[in-house]
């Protein structure tokens, strides 16, 4: 196998342009640089004047964002992606040799967008400018929801009465560095599952019910386009029909 080269990865890129990159539709349609100015005050950086690693550009990681609700995509998977596919490099920008942020910073990003109450603002914008382009949910929605799992926390009963309760474990708060690796948001619910056929080809009375702990990410998406039109992170428990509403009439 010849080592790949400046050319052939051009030609590869040209093929998909060709059978139609929808990001590159994107990135025709949409100019990600009218989002900077909210992006860094809602991020509200440092100067870098104290050192360390300077972070990911804002607009390159708000473009992470959208391939991840487009397609439905785990932190870990997003991270995967980014280094496999050629699309998503040239949507974002990144060339062979260049540095991918990992699942952990994505999640970073993210969460300090949400706890600055800018990322539905963000996102509200960025659908209002595919509406105005054309691409416009014409054909009804599809209302989804998958779960994703987090790593499983080994707490005490009482550390475990504390969260859902909403507080900080005492133990917790007098730790800052064990409070920073745990997780107080996932939450425990059962993940039903058809039961497999047996052998004599009958089925069970009964589906089974897994033990599941993570998220919940629902989303609404366009039936004809495949747009996720809307998406909202919930932990593993809450009721979709709670959240159905949230998703519908936009």
């Amino acid at each position: 196998m010849t080592q790949p080269g400046f050319f052939n990865v051009e030609e590869r890129l040209a093929r998909l342009s060709g059978l139609g990159d929808q990001l590159e539709a994107f990135s025709q349609t949409v100019d990600f640089e009218e989002f900077r100015p909210e992006l860094n005050k809602a991020l509200a950086y440092s100067d870098g004047s104290k050192g360390g690693r300077p972070p990911f550009d804002p607009v390159l990681m708000f473009k992470i964002l959208v391939i991840q609700t487009l397609n439905n995509l785990s932190d870990e998977q997003m991270e995967y992606l980014i280094n496999d596919r050629l699309s998503f490099m040239r949507f974002l920008g990144l060339g062979l040799s260049d540095r991918v942020p990992d699942a952990r910073t994505v999640w970073l990003f993210r969460e300090r967008l949400t706890q600055a109450g800018a990322i539905d603002v963000l996102f509200n914008r960025f659908d209002a400018t595919l509406r105005n382009a054309g691409y416009l949910p014409m054909s009804g929605q599809i209302l989804d929801a998958t779960l994703v799992a987090a790593p499983k926390q080994r707490n005490t009963n009482e550390e475990k009465a504390d969260l859902q309760e909403g507080r900080i474990p005492q133990d917790w708060q007098d730790k800052p560095s064990k409070l920073s690796h745990k997780d107080r948001h996932a939450r425990w619910t059962l993940k039903f599952t058809k039961a497999k056929r047996q052998d004599d080809g009958s089925m069970p009375a009964t589906d089974l019910a897994i033990p599941f702990f993570g998220y919940k990410s629902h989303i609404s998406i366009d039936r004809k386009f495949r747009l996720i039109r809307k998406w909202k992170t919930t932990d593993a428990a809450a009721s979709d029909g709670v959240i159905s509403p949230f998703l519908v009439g936009f």
